[in-house]
């Protein structure tokens, strides 16, 4: 694939200090489901760059309104003949044949269950969705992340909107059938967006509402793109008091949660920025795109209680009025957030001229051999020698270099850089 040009992007990051316990491990992955079914190439070779990007995990829907067109007559039984699975047997078993986590979604009521309505309208009976979720967790029964509908909090996804229908008609019967067949299954609930829209309600009311009703859920998931994408960083501002909840307001989701649910863990199930071009309206630079996607990653690696990242997506929407989050651009030339996700680094702390920087090598598992390079003369040049990151490659370290260096991220068995920043 092609780059955007010869840009070398000199991301500066000011990373906030955090009073916070590191998180152990927080995996990082992507959704893109259009792209993984029907992107370009073959299903071998997308699930191939997958593993270039070094992704952990992957959130994949499984929409009960596509597999189940047609009312089944056993419907816990996954191999009931209304039940089509050829799609979903292809993206899940390729993902476990390449070692890669899926975080599988279930989403979207056939119309036989809802009396007739669109796939966004709540099942008549709870146990209708109950029997799919058993169903799908049997046929995948190695899945072990599962999380229930896609943002319930906004009437698009789900109608009735209230933390009522989404706990009693879909999580707590999916939870209990997907426990059932799996005890070692993990199944977060909320799934929420990070705020309310048009006739929905906001993740604050909606996480207030859902602890009054028992709900069923191993961790709460929530989506917190910026509402302001040209002023929000994964970091900043944060607001005490508003009923949004953006990536800079993580402290407060987490104790919210606890607060209302428990000490429930928190998944972080979808989360990007626009890119300019295309989106002139909401759209941030490639650079400050890749900015971000660097730093959200040490975001959660200091919150406690997050275990989970998924960006989205992996290529740009081709029509304009979809969505332009991509780590490649709809023709397939790498953004520098593809560089970034693969390697990220970014300034942690400063003291004179010592430097501390926090990295990671995200292609393949186990310790990783790195080098740190500092341009001097128009070439790159090693900072010490060969290193070599923890089991998760990740890197943190203090340095010493002149202010103002421009320094980046070596990857002795890729042979590849990550973007280079100045510090």
């Amino acid at each position: 694939m092609k780059t955007l040009g010869c840009v070398i992007a000199t991301l500066v990051v000011l990373v906030g200090a955090s009073s916070a316990q590191a998180a152990s491990g927080a995996q990082v992955g992507i959704q893109d489901d259009a792209w993984l079914l029907h992107g370009p190439g073959t299903l071998e070779s997308r699930l191939d760059e997958l593993d270039r990007l070094g992704v952990d995990v992957v959130r994949y829907a499984v929409r009960w309104d596509v597999v189940a067109r047609q009312r089944p007559a056993t419907p816990r039984d996954h191999g009931d003949p209304a039940y089509d699975w050829r799609s979903v047997d292809s993206v899940l078993r390729g993902l476990r044949r390449h070692g890669i986590q899926p975080l599988v979604t279930l989403f979207g009521t056939p119309r036989w269950a809802n009396g007739g309505l669109a796939p966004n309208w709540a099942p008549t009976e709870g146990q209708l969705f109950g029997d799919f979720a058993r169903a799908t967790a049997t046929r995948y029964s190695w899945v072990r992340l599962w999380t229930i509908w896609n943002e319930p909090n906004k009437p698009q996804w789900l109608r009735p909107t209230t933390a009522d229908t989404y706990v009693r008609k879909l999580l707590n019967p999916a939870y209990t059938q997907i426990h059932a067949v799996t005890g070692a299954a993990r199944v977060g609930g909320g799934m929420t967006a990070p705020r309310a829209g048009i006739g929905g309600e906001s993740p604050v009311a909606w996480i207030k509402a859902m602890g009054a009703l028992r709900p069923k859920l191993d961790a709460y998931a929530h989506h917190p793109y910026p509402g302001r994408p040209q002023v929000e960083t994964p970091w900043a501002p944060a607001c005490r008091t508003c009923a949004t909840i953006a990536m800079a307001d993580l402290e407060r989701l987490v104790t919210l949660v606890h607060q209302q649910l428990g000490r429930k863990r928190i998944w972080l199930t979808e989360y990007g920025y626009q890119t300019n071009p295309p989106d002139m309206f909401l759209g941030v630079s490639p650079t400050t795109h890749a900015q971000h996607v660097a730093s959200a990653a040490r975001r959660v690696e200091l919150a406690r209680f997050v275990d989970m990242l998924i960006f989205f997506l992996v290529r740009d929407d081709e029509s304009d009025d979809g969505w332009q989050s991509g780590f490649t651009t709809a023709d397939g030339m790498k953004k520098p957030a593809y560089t970034a996700f693969r390697f990220p680094l970014i300034r942690t702390s400063r003291s004179g001229a010592v430097v501390g920087l926090w990295g990671q090598i995200r292609p393949r598992a186990g310790p990783q051999s790195y080098r740190l390079r500092i341009l001097r003369s128009g070439g790159w040049s090693s900072l010490g020698g060969t290193r070599v990151t923890n089991a998760r490659g990740v890197l943190s370290v203090m340095v010493r270099v002149p202010v103002g260096s421009v320094v980046q991220l070596w990857s002795v068995r890729d042979r590849a850089p990550s973007l280079s920043i100045r510090v």
